[in-house]
């Protein structure tokens, strides 16, 4: 089996029959990926991957996906494995959540808030994949996303942003914005594109940098405007 439908890595004969072994193993029997999760990056390395993942992380999310289990014992045992785990067993686990919750049912969603109120920034894009986009109450998603402009994780990292943005979420980063420009300090060029589709004085990502943000005020209309008076 490929680690990566766009790269079917070539891992090495040892490496190859450890994995195979391994995942025999935990169809038969589940409880042995408490054992193998942590082994994998020392039998299968590390490289990097095209699509953006490692061959750890790859291998790693074979691993769940063989486990023969269902529902709330499903549930538990890949949280226990994101609990015990190291930060790379941790980013394995919440990426390989779309494929754990075929249903679609959110069972998962208290891993992403787990990671959500911890400070780890390579941990929380992670979290902010496409399983947290379908799924974060939209509340949450927006403290999510303002979440990522005050670490400074790049917005382009942050999945749906192109379908969950709203009125709300561009006040919010307005407000965000502004209290940056009051304090005198620079204001992150990519929170344009996310407030720009509610104002009407066509803000661009040059004008981020420049704009007075204490002026801007978003209502509930999703409309942006400037307060001539300010």
């Amino acid at each position: 089996m490929p680690l990566s439908d766009s790269d079917p890595v070539a891992l090495t004969p040892e490496a190859r029959a450890w994995l195979d072994t391994a995942l025999a193993e935990v169809a038969a029997a589940p409880t042995t990926i408490r054992a193998l999760f942590p082994a994998v990056r020392r039998n299968c390395g590390r490289a990097p991957l095209p699509d953006g993942r490692t061959v750890d992380e790859a291998a790693r999310a074979l691993l769940l996906a063989a486990l023969p289990l269902h529902g709330q014992a499903l549930v538990d045992e890949v949280a226990a494995l994101h609990r015990y785990g190291d930060p790379a067993e941790q980013r394995a686990v919440l990426r390989a959540l779309p494929q754990l919750d075929r249903d679609g049912t959110g069972r998962f969603l208290d891993l992403v808030r787990q990671t959500l109120r911890g400070n780890d920034t390579t941990l929380i894009e992670a979290a902010l994949g496409p399983y947290a986009a379908a799924h974060l109450p939209a509340d949450e998603y927006r403290q999510a996303v303002l979440k990522c402009v005050f670490c400074e994780i790049p917005l382009t990292r942050v999945a749906g942003l192109d379908d969950r943005s709203d009125a709300e979420l561009a006040r919010m980063l307005t407000d965000f914005a502004r209290e940056r420009t009051a304090a005198g300090r620079p204001v992150p060029e990519d929170i344009a594109s996310l407030v720009r589709p509610f104002t009407t004085t066509g803000l661009t990502a040059a004008d981020v940098t420049t704009t007075d943000f204490t002026a801007f005020d978003v209502n509930t209309t999703g409309v942006t405007t400037i307060d001539e008076t300010v």
